[in-house]
């Protein structure tokens, strides 16, 4: 590592001691590895990756524990071992040779952009707050309008497609997407940031490490397959979750919101979804004395259903790209 006179130089001001202790770990970080641009590239991606695989791992064992089962939205359809492991694969792929040389950039981007990064003190909650609630709204509107275009023939043909290769997703396969989407898509989680910055000239790195921290948990928890009793969802109505999500992969049509509902419900794109879930909530209650196998059975012919015409909507997607290619 460097350690060199120019990282002590940028904290010539600060009196260490009077930092509380987070502040000076932050601090410590910076002065220890003796190059800002190493040290916030370092740390952004080591911080992406122990939150990304720190997050999927409870849903790998949930996956495995069959109690659980009873909360799967699509309940036959439990990812093999195998198929995690190939997932594991191709996403680390992306990660290290298209996020990492992108990550490792971060630092110079942010400060030609007034971005504080290695200084103390850190913002407190009444800074961060409010600019992670922007955030979210404004990824949610981006990450809606962009992903519809995603489902366009060529855009699905070249780039979507390979996301949608799971109909019953899990967590690991949040990222599981073309380097192009990871980029598309991933505009809307750095753009907010960087246009607060422009505007206000009051944007800390550590304000971007807890949005990146809750967007990650977001879209890997929409991946995960299950609905729990505690889910957010249930509390808070317009949030999307797994429930709202793994619709999406099942349908490949509506729900194309990543945190919340309300651009779906706006634009009329969730119009399926509602009917599909009318129709389950409907079984449910006509066979309340059924037994739970039985109740499973119905609402695994409701799923199928469901998917069948995912399948023909995807196949008209490119039946329809393939004649305007020929004409």
């Amino acid at each position: 590592m460097f350690h060199n006179a120019t990282s002590a130089a940028m904290y010539r001001d600060v009196d260490f001691t009077s930092l509380p202790w987070l502040e000076q770990q932050w601090m410590a970080w910076y002065i220890y590895i003796g190059n800002p641009i190493l040290a916030t590239g370092l740390m952004s991606f080591l911080l992406h990756e122990t939150i990304y695989f720190g997050r999927s791992v409870p849903w790998i064992i949930v996956d495995a524990i069959p109690y659980f089962r009873r909360w799967k939205l699509q309940a036959g359809k439990i990812p093999r071992p195998q198929e995690q492991w190939n997932c594991t694969k191709l996403v680390l792929f992306w990660h290290f040779t298209v996020e990492l040389p992108v990550i490792w950039l971060f630092h110079p981007f942010a400060e030609m952009v007034g971005m504080r990064t290695y200084e103390v003190p850190l913002p407190g909650y009444a800074e961060w707050v409010p600019q992670i609630a922007f955030f979210f709204v404004f990824e949610d509107m981006f990450h809606y309008f962009a992903h519809q275009a995603l489902h366009y023939g060529p855009l699905y043909k070249h780039i979507h497609k390979i996301h949608h290769m799971y109909s019953a997703p899990f967590g690991l396969a949040a990222t599981y997407a073309h380097p192009a989407e990871v980029a598309i898509l991933g505009m809307g989680t750095i753009a907010g940031p960087i246009l607060l910055c422009i505007a206000t000239g009051n944007f800390h790195l550590f304000s971007m490490y807890i949005w990146m921290t809750l967007r990650l948990f977001q879209a890997i928890d929409a991946h995960s397959g299950y609905d729990f009793p505690w889910s957010l969802q249930h509390w808070l109505p317009f949030w999307s979750g797994a429930e709202h999500h793994d619709f999406h992969h099942m349908a490949f049509t509506n729900n194309f919101g990543s945190s919340f509902r309300w651009w779906d419900r706006l634009l009329g794109t969730d119009d399926k979804y509602r009917a599909y879930r009318a129709r389950v909530k409907a079984s449910k209650d006509a066979i309340k004395c059924a037994s739970n196998e039985e109740r499973d059975k119905i609402e695994q012919k409701l799923i199928a259903e469901v998917e069948a015409d995912g399948v023909r909507a995807e196949a008209e997607v490119l039946r329809r790209m393939a004649k305007q290619k020929v004409q």
